[in-house]
Order: structure tokens, then C-alpha cells, then sequence
């Protein structure tokens, strides 16, 4: 089977095609196709659609257990591109490289995170320093510049996560306020020196699901869209 034909099973799979300038819908803005719940969890508890926007209210939970929501799909070089919302002192995160098996609880025991917050919630950027606000990559690097909206007013993100060229960086409402490897010597020299060094299998595997996070407050995510960079190692 060539690449064009395997790409285009790819696509059928995740249930979108790409448009003309590469860019895949990976929300629909009616349900939650192509996404469930980590660990496999039959309901989308504190996550709904409303007027082409998902939303997560933790206010709105009725369950215990994990809410994080993953794609369908597995990803290993791409460029993420999404806007996202978040209500006065919320906290969520994108993240990318995720195993999903029983012996992980979390996305975030294997999955790097860039981080989603409330900038002017001080309390919490105070006591957790820059590396934990809007814009870091979590726990590991600070964003090079300060590029959060106030709460409620909508943010863009997009994302570009190569294993072939091992490149990473983060545009954060249209200013680059990340770059860094993604695997390799410096990546794993990153970790050791952090507070995730205990999770031996963070930031591991090249190719991966890609999650958003559920925690305390509401949070809101559109224009959710991902474009492939090299087919083969996606494939």
C-alpha cells in the first residue's frame, strides 16, 4: 500500500478529511466524535458542546475518576492549533504523547503539558512559579514571554511537535513563547533536573494521544484542527 492510501485510511479512521492547506478538524463543534474519555470511561462527565464550543465545568461533574478527554487518534509529528478559554482561577492543559494502558491512571504520568491558567490567579503563579503558568511547557520550561488574556477572553495556541527534526515550540496568541527538543539527551537532562523525574515513562514515547485536561473550574476549547507534518511517521 503507497503513502497516499495509507494516509487516506488514516484519515477515515479519525472520520475528517484535511483541507486544502493540510489543516484536519479534530472537533466537529456538534458532538464529541473522534474523542473519549482516558482509560476508556463511557461517560463525558463535566464535558459538553454548546453553540460549536466544548466546554468542561468540573461544577458540572457527577462522577469520580478521571474526565480527561484524548483523541481518538495517535499523532507523532504535527502542528495543534486551538483556541481555548478559562474562567477566573481555572487550570487545564493540552497534552500530547499519551499512552493509554492500565498501568497509567493519568494522561499526565507519560504525556508532556502545555499549560492552560488563569495568569492573574496570583496565588497560584506565585507559589508555583513561572514553569506552572499559561504558556510553560509543565514543570519543565517557563514561557519566554507573558501572553495570557484575562480570564473569559478567548487565547490561541499552536503547537508544533516534530520527532523527526526533534523540535518543539509553542506560538502563544501569535508570539513564540517556547522551543525545546523533544526527545533526546537535552529533553531527558530536562526531566531528570524537575519534579517528574519519578515517572519513568513521561515524555517517552514519540507517538501518542493528544489530551486535554479536566480539573477544577470551566474551560472552553474551539477551532480544534491538527495538521500532519511527515506522513510516514505518522503512519
Amino acid at each position: 500500500m503507497d503513502r497516499i492510501c495509507l494516509l487516506f485510511c488514516c484519515l477515515l479512521l479519525v472520520g475528517c478529511s484535511p483541507s486544502k492547506d493540510g489543516w484536519i478538524e479534530l472537533f466537529n463543534g456538534e458532538n464529541l466524535e473522534g474523542w473519549h474519555v482516558y482509560g476508556g470511561g463511557d461517560s463525558y462527565d463535566g464535558w459538553s458542546v454548546e453553540n460549536e464550543v466544548l466546554v468542561f465545568d468540573y461544577e458540572l461533574r457527577t462522577e469520580s475518576g478521571s474526565a480527561n478527554l484524548i483523541t481518538d487518534g495517535k499523532y507523532t509529528d504535527f502542528e495543534l492549533s486551538f483556541e481555548w478559554n478559562i474562567a477566573e482561577h481555572g487550570n487545564s492543559g493540552v497534552f500530547w504523547g499519551i499512552i493509554e494502558n492500565e498501568q497509567f491512571e493519568h494522561p499526565y504520568q507519560t504525556g508532556p503539558e502545555i499549560q492552560i491558567l488563569d495568569d492573574n490567579w496570583k496565588e497560584y503563579v506565585e507559589g508555583r512559579g513561572d514553569i506552572h503558568r499559561a504558556g510553560s511547557l509543565y514543570g519543565l520550561m517557563a514561557p519566554s514571554v507573558i501572553a495570557s488574556k484575562a480570564a473569559g477572553i478567548w487565547n490561541h495556541y499552536l503547537i508544533h511537535i516534530d520527532h523527526t527534526e526533534n523540535i518543539g515550540y509553542v506560538v502563544f496568541n501569535d508570539q513564540e513563547v517556547l522551543r525545546f527538543p523533544v526527545h533526546g539527551p537535552e529533553w531527558e537532562a530536562m526531566i531528570a533536573k524537575s519534579g517528574i523525574a519519578d515517572w519513568p515513562s513521561f515524555g517517552k514515547a514519540k507517538t501518542g494521544h493528544i489530551g486535554l485536561q479536566e480539573y477544577g473550574g470551566k474551560v472552553a476549547f474551539k477551532n480544534i484542527k491538527i495538521k500532519i507534518l511527515n506522513e510516514d511517521a505518522n503512519l
